[in-house]
């Protein structure tokens, strides 16, 4: 049988040109403004941290893939658009993610679908192969530390968004159930967020409530907020899914958290209403407008349901050819919150979180298609983390940028998909990226507005001394200072003696500080 050995293509020529095409580029690669992305891990310190999060009980003598470079290989891929573990059988060969991922072995190949698989297959239990496993609590905490870290100073106010989305099943996983509303087999994820910022993940099978569980991880989350920020204000927000009297009622019993719910619709409150709706009726007839007249009134349900009396808002409207009554309840008072401001103010705000949730699934936080809840929650907090690192991107690299506001998918389409010749040598690894991608502006602004900002996001970095050493407080959770600075001397100013000043070198900036007179124990800002 003969075989072919074709190298070269020729193809139908162009005007007096001939066109064809060969095998003979060299290494490329399609994610050439990944690296943008990884600057944005080294201002967050993300995926470090993540990979603390794991308990790896494989013999450290026979392992060829840490748990630190197959973490970052997955979280890369998502947020670079590879959703199937099969996609890094080809990816694991590839340099650029050899970059990402950390590993220093540039000619090894990284882990394969198969051990990453077993990454996601561990419980903590003893088995041959599955040897890793996470913590949920660790992980929890991760995303609400990275959300702190996000503001140099504590703010007055801040809102926690509540909701629940639908995963789809198409096979048999543990704790599938069909969900009547949806009208599918699937999950019930709870999201939690503040603005853009993903605070809980938790995958939920879809036989119980949308609101069940929500307050015991409200309770986590502001207890971790308080920790760190001990005045600060705290409105729950939420849908009528969400409005249960177990979660309003701890609320009130709380100082500085408020909360405004969607109430469920039903003929009574439609009667209390009845004039506002007869009112916006007319009012449509005259201007031939939608019409709105708002109304709050204190309410309480004739089930017991509620504990007590509470405030609703209403909103009577009248659209074309149908009225549009809706309903929240709230502990705010109608002196910080009239009727009209607190409903198209504040609660209608709450829609911004649906452009949240639908990032999380551009990362692909809906391939449910493990057989185990516990691997399947893995996923979603894989996909929550790399939507963490495009969000911090966004907030740190694409500020003041037409992408500003851009969608995960946006950012990965205009920023990320950058062709490139990658060279690898003993010195360097170079990207020699496509000369006529068309965002280089843009690409030149990211990557300055990067490189200014530090570890902190934009506030100061904190230096403390400690026994005439330094360590960056907060910046490096494991003490690591030797990364990001070091201590020198010079013959006017000594490095030894009791009167030594203390010198850093910011490697990112190469700019050195001398910090006179600090004693052991005294902190400094860079």
């Amino acid at each position: 049988m003969t075989e072919c050995s074709q190298s070269e293509f020729e193809f139908k020529g162009h005007c007096s040109r001939r066109v064809g095409a060969a095998f003979d580029g060299g290494t490329m690669t399609s994610d050439g403004g990944a690296l943008l992305l990884r600057e944005a891990d080294r201002r967050l310190n993300l995926l470090p941290r993540l990979a603390e999060c794991f308990l790896d009980r494989r013999n450290p003598v026979f392992v060829t893939h840490p748990v630190a470079e197959m973490v970052a290989q997955r979280v890369y891929g998502l947020a670079l658009g590879y959703e199937d573990l099969n996609d890094h059988e080809q990816l694991r060969q590839d340099p650029l993610l050899h970059v990402l991922a950390g590993k220093g072995k540039m000619d090894e190949p990284l882990a394969g679908k198969s051990t990453l698989n077993r990454l996601e297959l561990g419980d903590g239990s003893p088995h041959r192969y599955q040897k890793i496993t996470y913590w949920k609590d660790c992980l929890d905490a991760l995303l609400v530390s990275v959300f702190l870290e996000a503001f140099p100073a504590p703010p007055e106010e801040i809102v926690l968004d509540l909701d629940t989305t639908d995963v789809e099943l198409s096979g048999k996983q543990e704790g599938r159930f069909f969900h009547g509303y949806y009208d599918e087999y699937c999950y019930l994820p709870l999201y939690i967020f503040a603005g853009e910022h993903l605070l809980c993940v938790r995958l939920r099978e879809a036989d119980r409530d949308a609101a069940d569980g929500c307050l015991a991880e409200v309770q986590r989350i502001v207890e971790q907020i308080r920790a760190r920020w001990s005045q600060v204000h705290i409105i729950l927000r939420g849908d009528s899914g969400f409005c249960r009297n177990e979660l309003m009622d701890w609320a009130e019993q709380q100082a500085g958290i408020d909360y405004v719910f969607g109430v469920p619709r039903n003929d009574r409150l439609r009667r209390m209403i009845a004039s506002q709706l007869a009112e916006a009726a007319a009012e449509h007839v005259r201007t031939g407008k939608r019409a709105r007249v708002f109304t709050e009134f204190q309410h309480l349900t004739t089930t017991g349901s509620w504990s007590r009396v509470r405030r609703v808002v209403a909103k009577a409207e009248q659209l074309d050819g149908k009225e549009n009554p809706r309903y929240v309840v709230t502990s705010l008072g109608p002196g910080q919150w009239p009727a009209r401001p607190l409903y198209e103010g504040l609660y209608c705000a709450r829609g911004d979180m649906e452009n949240r949730i639908k990032e999380q699934f551009h990362l692909f936080a809906g391939r449910a298609s493990t057989e185990t809840m516990r691997a399947n929650q893995f996923r979603m907090y894989l996909s929550g983390m790399a939507y963490v690192l495009v969000s911090g991107l966004r907030r740190l690299g694409l500020k003041a940028t037409e992408l500003a506001t851009a969608q995960a998918a946006t950012i990965r389409e205009k920023l990320f998909k950058i062709g490139a010749r990658v060279t690898v040598s003993v010195r360097r690894v170079w990207l020699s990226m496509a000369s006529s991608y068309p965002h280089q502006r843009l690409f030149q602004q990211v990557w300055a507005n990067l490189r200014c900002c530090n570890a902190r996001g934009g506030g100061a970095t904190t230096i403390r001394i400690l026994d005439g050493a330094a360590r960056l407080a907060g910046a490096c959770p494991r003490g690591d200072f030797q990364t990001r600075c070091r201590v020198a001397g010079s013959s006017r100013y000594p490095a030894t003696g009791p009167n030594r000043p203390l010198f850093f070198r910011i490697r990112e900036t190469g700019s050195a500080r001398p910090l006179f007179g600090r004693k052991n124990g005294s902190t400094a800002s860079l």
